[in-house]
């Protein structure tokens, strides 16, 4: 079989797979860093449409609440394992047009609110600043 180049090794430094790894590690490198290039430059152009959009103050209605709870565990060096978690809390809100929007609000904002509660609520964009309930009966 002298002469005879099929293009695999039977290691990592020559031949096809050897060739291919770098290039493919970088390739994967570049796709991964430009998801979160992009993620970052969405969230600061929403941000600055946020800034430069008018505060809102309408009359609106609490209509759902509802959480998002992600879970992370890790083991460590010793062979114990670590666990966190983490809640975003969610309201959507109805205006008199019927429209319906859902802002990020705190957990004490959470827990203030009731569904069916009415007030005015306060954005800018979509950013929640803050609701204020009716208090006459």
């Amino acid at each position: 079989m002298d002469g005879f180049n099929t293009g695999f090794s039977d290691g990592f430094g020559n031949g096809f797979i050897g060739n291919a790894f770098p290039r493919i590690f970088t390739i994967i490198f570049l796709l991964i860093f430009g998801f979160i290039l992009f993620g970052v430059i969405t969230a600061i152009r929403q941000g600055i449409k946020n800034s430069n959009s008018p505060v809102l103050t309408v009359e609106a209605k609490v209509v759902a609440k509802r959480t998002s709870v992600s879970h992370s565990t890790n083991n460590t060096v010793d062979g114990f394992a670590s666990s966190s978690s983490s809640t975003w809390y969610y309201a959507t809100f109805e205006v008199e047009s019927g429209d319906r929007m859902e802002f990020s609000v705190s957990g004490r904002e959470y827990g203030m609110l009731a569904e069916g509660d009415y007030g005015k609520l306060k954005f800018q964009g979509t950013r929640y600043l803050e609701f204020t309930r009716n208090t006459a009966l």
